[in-house]
């Protein structure tokens, strides 16, 4: 075989009660649609033959050293629990230690069913799997921590939806683990201690080793969650199912579902087409970003010996949630407008600036990187309502001698647009691949001003907005 993979695999060293050991399901026929070469070499890969590939990447073959597993958690999704989910159409092959010393997981999702389907077929179609590769690159192009796309393969089958027949696809996720709140959860609902205990001496091993005992990891994984909220909105980023099982331990972006990216500014915005009641719009992620903590906070207390003492240390961790977010706002937003290092009143003159965007539905994107090019006012609908505010802005300024260089470092001049990625899906799903070649090589790249790019950093026309994301199971 021309595909060598150099695991070393700890989560399925773990009793059995976290997992269950299950197979992918084969595919007719796997091509080679997508392999991500760079990733690869971090991840000491080597890879030749496109067959080959295809047959790794479907799951047709398993490469040596592989021990595949469907892992399990549970989970609040919109606010309701669920004590059991898992792993319902994803199977983590095994963990490499990259180049970078770095332990990542390797996962296939959509290779067939698991024990924790729930009915599911355990596939993925071509759609969500192509938007998962783009935005999860993107997002690590614009330093936003994040899972990883290595490649993606077409089954030669199809997979039926609401729409009907669609292109099936198989994604090869990489992620610092798959290690979620919701993993914390299953076990804390069922009384489980000796398992939870395990889990959490594992999870600090893997992402926190500084950290002590579970309130450690609790205050670790809390101040991850601080500085990644942050950063989505900083690029207007709307995750879409915040859901418990869907916020990673490590504090990486993970489950590409129905996300989106802002156009036009509103705190409000909801793209996903099932949080019908905007539980997880834009200017909410940061406050349920706590909710989320909280429950993972409710999990870890059980293993502390003094049941009181460690309700109130950990209520006094999740607490200090909501200024650490914005005091990372903050930092993250001032740098958008040219400042470094922000100080009293720098948050209030952003929220004055982004008050008058969503009056006058100025484009998130371009707003902020035209600061840089002089023409900020011509994104407003009514341009003195930027008027307004500059000469507030030019006059902090004054005191900044690196403005331009650290508004061109915060402020992508590309976004992955909902409506390219909705064009670049059509166009594939018909058997073009250029756009999805062109949107990747494009956004590797996203804060450099590429010219022969500017229409993927256009807004959409009226009737090329997009309403509503979809999650694609």
């Amino acid at each position: 075989m021309t595909v060598s993979i150099p695991f070393d695999n700890s989560f399925a060293a773990l009793p059995p009660a976290f997992f269950s050991r299950v197979t992918p399901t084969p595919v007719k026929h796997p091509k080679l649609r997508a392999f991500n070469g760079p990733l690869a070499q971090i991840l000491r890969i080597t890879a030749t033959e496109a067959e080959d590939m295809a047959r790794v990447f479907s799951g047709n073959t398993l490469p040596d050293g592989a021990d595949p597993v469907a892992q399990l958690y549970a989970g609040h999704q919109f606010g309701n629990f669920n004590p059991q989910l898992g792993d319902g159409r994803a199977i983590l092959l095994g963990e490499v230690t990259g180049t970078d010393g770095q332990r990542r997981d390797i996962q296939l999702k959509g290779s067939g069913p698991t024990p924790y389907s729930r009915m599911g077929d355990g596939r993925a179609w071509l759609g969500p799997v192509l938007r998962e590769y783009v935005v999860s690159e993107a997002m690590a192009a614009m330093g936003v921590p994040t899972t990883r796309a290595l490649a993606v393969v077409e089954t030669g089958e199809p997979v039926y939806r609401e729409a009907g027949a669609l292109p099936g696809a198989v994604l090869t996720r990489v992620a610092a683990s798959h290690l979620r709140v919701g993993t914390f959860q299953v076990f804390a609902a069922r009384g489980q201690k000796a398992q939870l205990q395990r889990l959490t001496d594992y999870a600090i091993a893997r992402h926190y080793p500084d950290a002590e005992g579970p309130m450690g990891l609790l205050r670790a994984a809390c101040a991850a969650q601080a500085r990644l909220i942050p950063q989505w909105m900083a690029v207007g980023f709307i995750h879409g199912v915040m859901n418990t099982d869907n916020a990673a331990i490590s504090g990486e972006t993970i489950d590409y579902g129905p996300c989106a990216f802002l156009d036009t500014y509103d705190a409000e915005t909801v793209f996903s087409s099932i949080d019908r009641g905007g539980r997880y719009a834009y200017g909410n992620q940061p406050d349920i970003a706590v909710w989320n903590m909280a429950q993972l906070a409710s999990a870890l207390v059980g293993l502390m010996p003094d049941t009181d003492a460690a309700i109130a240390e950990a209520t006094e961790i999740v607490h200090a949630m909501p200024e650490m977010i914005r005091s990372e706002w903050t930092r993250r937003f001032a740098a958008k407008i040219g400042i470094p290092t922000p100080r009293d009143g720098d948050a209030a003159l952003v929220g004055d600036l982004l008050e008058r965007m969503q009056s006058q539905r100025a484009d998130f994107t371009n707003t902020f990187r035209a600061l840089i090019t002089g023409n900020a006012r011509d994104q407003f609908t009514d341009p003195t309502a930027f008027d307004g505010w500059e000469p507030l802005w030019r006059a902090r300024l004054e005191d900044e001698n690196h403005a331009l260089a650290t508004m061109r470092a915060a402020n992508p001049a590309v976004i992955p647009r909902n409506h390219r990625l909705e064009e670049m899906i059509a166009a594939a799903v018909a058997g073009d691949y250029g756009p999805f070649e062109r949107l990747n090589a494009v956004l590797a790249h996203p804060f450099e001003d590429l010219t022969d790019a500017r229409d993927l950093a256009s807004p959409p026309a009226p009737h090329e907005v997009v309403a509503a994301t979809f999650c694609g199971t």
